[in-house]
């Protein structure tokens, strides 16, 4: 078991005037393109939902000036922008292996958290994977769901269209002590930047979360004890987790190190939990897995949303990994937002009862 460090503290995002005008607690977020249309934004209203995980993939939108023009549109629905995902600095490989460019990139995102801050936005998720997500390929799942799946024994990483094979994806084996050294590199250099401006910096765990893939061991943020490792180094308070449920799930306990919930607990301990993904799997590594449905996988999410009421965790929880449902590209968003607030309300009235009784 996790020792739990400490009671949790209300989100330090708070701390920003204005920032956080919806309800404190357990809130509801989804990602939003930049393109989407007046009805995509009203239908986002109508499901309830608060915050905006806004993917811009346009390299010359990475500005404060686009940033602000997006957060004006979205706040005329309700919808304030909790975060901007910027490929260009999330998943670096020069950044994670030390190739060339690598204080190119670094000062790259440095400035992508002034432009965040100076936007009036204050939350970025970061993961450090250097050969991408991998996956298998797709499977049909509940329905004939279209749905990915992970032979950990015949798999490619995949990032934003470049894909990596092989033993040696970089050339060579890299080692774990020049993992954590290029890490410590990047995170000194980053989190005084992200204090000065305000920003709360979330990262996500490797997807998947275990082995050494194409010769890159994931030892930092593919288990317990690296993440625990990795905030020490780090020691600042506006580094901390994006807990992907789904990510620690396809580890498991046993590959972990702790299981999800023991997770929630002893990260929302800290004050060090800032945003949730809220997805599910089929089983475990080592065996080959596939994404599911939220109530189709073998962890009951109905427990997982009862540990995140029990820190009494302050931030933002989407749906990840959306399924293609028949019925066209909303039912499953809807379907998966309606399934968050239904144990968001069960939660919350659950801990209303005990405490007033």
């Amino acid at each position: 078991m996790a020792d739990i460090p400490m009671r949790p503290r209300p989100n330090p995002l708070r701390a920003v005037p204005g920032y956080f005008a919806s309800e404190q607690g357990l809130q509801v977020g989804t990602s939003v393109s930049p393109d989407a249309s007046d009805d995509d934004l009203k239908f986002l209203q109508q499901l309830d939902v608060q915050w905006a995980m806004l993917i811009v993939n346009n390299p010359e939108h990475h500005t404060a000036a686009h940033y602000r023009q997006y957060r004006e549109r979205l706040e005329s629905y309700g919808i304030q922008i909790y975060r901007v995902a910027n490929h260009g600095v999330h998943n670096v490989p020069e950044i994670t292996l030390n190739l060339p460019g690598r204080d190119e990139k670094i000062e790259e995102f440095i400035q992508f958290i002034r432009n965040l801050s100076a936007a009036g936005i204050y939350y970025n998720t970061y993961a450090h994977m250097g050969n991408g997500i991998w996956s298998t390929g797709h499977t049909d799942g509940r329905g004939g769901v279209n749905a990915r799946v992970l032979d950990i024994k015949n798999a490619e990483g995949n990032w934003i269209g470049e894909i990596f094979t092989g033993e040696h994806t970089h050339g060579r084996a890299y080692s774990e002590d020049e993992l954590w050294d290029n890490y410590e590199y990047m995170i000194r250099k980053i989190a005084p930047v992200a204090e000065n401006e305000g920003v709360y910096i979330g990262i996500h765990p490797d997807d998947p979360p275990v082995y050494a893939l194409g010769g890159i061991p994931r030892c930092i943020f593919g288990q317990f004890d690296g993440y625990k490792r990795a905030l020490e180094i780090a020691d600042s308070p506006n580094i901390g987790v994006c807990l992907c449920v789904g990510c620690w799930l396809e580890g498991g306990a046993e590959g972990m190190g702790v299981d999800v919930i023991e997770a929630i607990r002893y990260f929302g301990g800290m004050n060090k939990l800032f945003k949730v993904h809220f997805r599910n799997v089929s089983n475990p590594m080592p065996e080959p897995w596939q994404e599911t449905f939220m109530d189709d996988g073998y962890q009951d999410m109905h427990q997982v949303m009862r540990a995140l009421r029990e820190v009494d965790f302050d931030g933002v929880v989407i749906p990840d990994h959306i399924p293609g449902m028949a019925g066209g590209p909303g039912a499953g968003l809807a379907y998966s937002i309606a399934y968050i607030r239904a144990l968001v309300q069960a939660v919350n009235n659950e801990f209303g009862e005990a405490a007033g009784g």
